[in-house]
């Protein structure tokens, strides 16, 4: 029988703790749970009032990797879920609110992925996203490169943007907007996305087109769609190491002169927040929001 923890009042049971889920490293599922309790104050804010996806590995990112969206069987009654709007018809999606529903979420050993919009208002955008996904032998120390233009244009337009790694290969920016659809904000993503590859065309990419990619960075704008998720700040990403997609200074972006640089394990990750709060803490914030132009 699974030992039960008594989290915030909830009981969980909470399986197979000695099991190894990133063999390369050894790191077990055990420690993937002590991950998630320790971020839970800069990941709760991120994932609070937003439909999740379940990018579930729980026999390692070797092992079956699958999507859930749909409340998954089993789920406690205590745990909050939300009808959300589809193309095929409204489903009903799970919300982690609070710290219970995040250690029964790890518990299933899984990334955290998540909507530019909040569950109340699924008309509305209230984050920009694009992500820089390098084809080899560009890396993301070009992503950087093409990071750091973005980050201009968006000020132009009085946006302020906030980048994260993306846990894999590449680099995910981020910024607050407000007073837009998710097809409007699509359409200015696309917009910054084209405009790049003009400005950069050795370097950035906003086509998909597979014998394009070799060298290049392709900002991808399309995860703006409604219908889309993004790896959620925070989130340990099903890789052969236990990688996070962890939030980054825009000195370290400056600063990034060999792939390695960039490269964040959960261990690193609790001196990082000691060290600078939630560098994405301003998405939080509503006063901060741009107006798309």
């Amino acid at each position: 029988m699974a030992p039960i923890t008594v989290v915030e009042g909830r009981r969980l049971p909470l399986s197979n703790l000695e099991k190894v889920l990133y063999p390369a490293t050894g790191f077990t599922k055990g420690e993937v749970l002590h991950y998630y309790a320790t971020v839970a104050e800069v990941l709760l804010p991120h994932l609070r009032d937003r439909a999740v996806s379940f990018l579930r590995y729980p026999d390692g990112p070797d092992g079956q990797v699958f999507f859930t969206k749909n409340v998954p069987p089993g789920t406690p009654d205590w745990v909050t879920t939300a009808e959300v709007p589809r193309v095929e018809g409204p489903s009903r999606m799970v919300l982690v609110q609070d710290l219970p529903s995040l250690m029964w979420a790890a518990n299933l050993v899984t990334e955290f992925h998540t909507h530019q919009w909040l569950v109340d208002s699924p008309d509305e955008a209230d984050r920009i996203v694009f992500d820089l996904d390098p084809g080899a032998p560009a890396s993301i120390v070009q992503c950087c490169e093409v990071a750091l233009w973005l980050r201009e244009r968006l000020a132009a337009d009085g946006i302020e943007a906030y980048a994260k790694t993306s846990g894999s290969k590449g680099l995910h920016l981020l910024a607050a907007v407000r007073g837009a659809s998710s097809e409007r904000v699509s359409e200015y993503a696309k917009e910054l996305a084209v405009e790049a590859e003009e400005a950069m065309p050795r370097l950035a990419l906003h086509r998909m087109t597979r014998n394009l990619r070799p060298g290049k960075v392709f900002v991808d704008w399309s995860q703006n769609a409604a219908r889309k998720t993004t790896a959620t700040p925070y989130t340990l990403r099903a890789r052969p190491e236990p990688t996070v997609s962890a939030p980054v200074t825009w000195e370290e972006v400056e600063e990034c002169g060999s792939p390695g640089r960039l490269h964040f394990h959960a261990t690193d990750i609790a001196p990082r927040v000691q060290d600078y709060g939630d560098l994405l803490a301003p998405l939080l914030d509503p006063g901060s929001a741009g107006r798309l132009p």
